[in-house]
């Protein structure tokens, strides 16, 4: 008895391989992908929000809906109060990535009581000015350690400690001489330090403030490289995301954030030199006078992805979310003129920081944390 067998089915011939569904599957994970790189890469937003402002204004600009031209002639001078925002937010940069809550509400009262001592030394004993602005960068360095001591050796919390300090230190600025500024013929003369340069060729080069040169671009590069590209910066960032594992590994914690606050009291000592040169006059209310320098420097911290509980920042963030903030406030002036415009860059101000810490939270959420 025979048995049949059936047939087996051919097989099916082999589908030419053409890469058309690994580029499918890579097209489908694209919008995941940005997405992801806008939560959690806080330079490619601030990239992003900082293309969408310049293209609105000038978009407004040449349909006539500004009071003045939004272009880059504009916004190239106004990159003069960029300067000093941008240095405080380096300092406040180093204070909070140092973890335990850090951060220091005394920048501005340091800057008004520096620019005072700076102003006795150049403009009323007769010093030198390199002299006298390394006199106020070690004064500044004097009241960061202050801040340094009493936070990392004796146990205070950042928040009260830097509290109390500001207004010691604005008292100080305010009696040291019985109110008056200091307008000698110096310090008046000084004010050429604050001037524009110009930049580029043509007619009408761009108009950039000699202090971005000066001390905005040193600044910034020095903190970068004690952040990236020394052994400090790694203790720095090891004790802002767990200081208990830190000290196990053997770090010295509070000698770390005690530098910290020392290395951002004489940032706030340089400040201190460049308002001076701005108002051609040691003020002892320069850095707390209307809502204070030292709010805006921690704004634009967070803004510019500085983690509130430590462990992560990057000065690159820090710079663009000044550049954000000044030329989005820059924009606010010539769409609404008058005094309703200083109160909707406050509110925008405002706007833009809750969304931060919103993307902030959704970002440590989803993807866990993020720099």
């Amino acid at each position: 008895m025979s048995t049949a067998v059936s047939p087996e089915a051919p097989a099916p011939a082999p589908r030419p391989d053409d890469g058309s569904a690994p580029s499918e599957s890579r097209l489908r994970q694209l919008p995941a992908l940005l997405l992801r790189g806008l939560l959690t890469q806080r330079i490619v937003l601030l990239l992003v929000l900082l293309a969408a402002v310049v293209v609105t204004f000038l978009t407004l600009s040449a349909r006539n809906y500004l009071s003045a031209p939004y272009d880059a002639g504009y916004l190239s001078v106004t990159l003069i109060s960029a300067v000093p925002l941008v240095m405080l937010g380096l300092a406040e940069l180093l204070v909070i990535t140092s973890g335990r809550g850090g951060i220091d509400l005394s920048v501005g009262a340091i800057v008004s009581l520096t620019s005072m001592v700076f102003g006795f030394a150049y403009g009323e004993w007769g010093w030198p000015l390199w002299s006298a602005i390394v006199l106020a960068a070690a004064f500044g360095g004097l009241c960061g350690a202050v801040n340094g001591f009493l936070i990392a050796y004796i146990g205070y919390p950042a928040l009260i400690t830097t509290l109390a300090t500001y207004y010691a230190f604005s008292s100080l600025a305010i009696v040291i001489n019985d109110q008056q500024p200091i307008s000698t013929r110096p310090i008046q003369e000084f004010f050429s330090a604050a001037r524009s340069v110009p930049v580029g060729g043509g007619e009408d080069p761009l108009q950039i403030p000699l202090g971005i040169l000066t001390f905005l671009l040193p600044t910034a590069v020095v903190v970068w490289l004690l952040l990236n590209r020394t052994t400090y910066g790694r203790r720095l960032y090891a004790i802002g995301t767990n200081d208990v594992a830190a000290e196990w590994t053997g770090i010295d914690v509070r000698r770390t954030r005690f530098t910290a606050y020392v290395a951002a009291g004489v940032i706030s000592g340089l400040v201190a030199v460049v308002t001076v040169a701005q108002f051609a006059s040691a003020r002892p209310d320069a850095g707390v006078t209307g809502s204070g320098m030292a709010l805006p420097a921690i704004t634009i911290a967070v803004l510019g992805g500085v983690a509130i509980t430590g462990g992560i920042g990057r000065v690159a963030g820090v710079v663009l979310a000044t550049l954000l903030v000044v030329w989005l406030n820059a924009g606010i002036l010539l769409a609404v003129p008058g005094n309703a415009g200083s109160q909707y860059q406050l509110l925008a101000l405002g706007v833009v920081l809750i969304a931060a810490a919103l993307l902030n939270g959704l970002a440590n959420r989803r993807y866990g944390r993020t720099g």
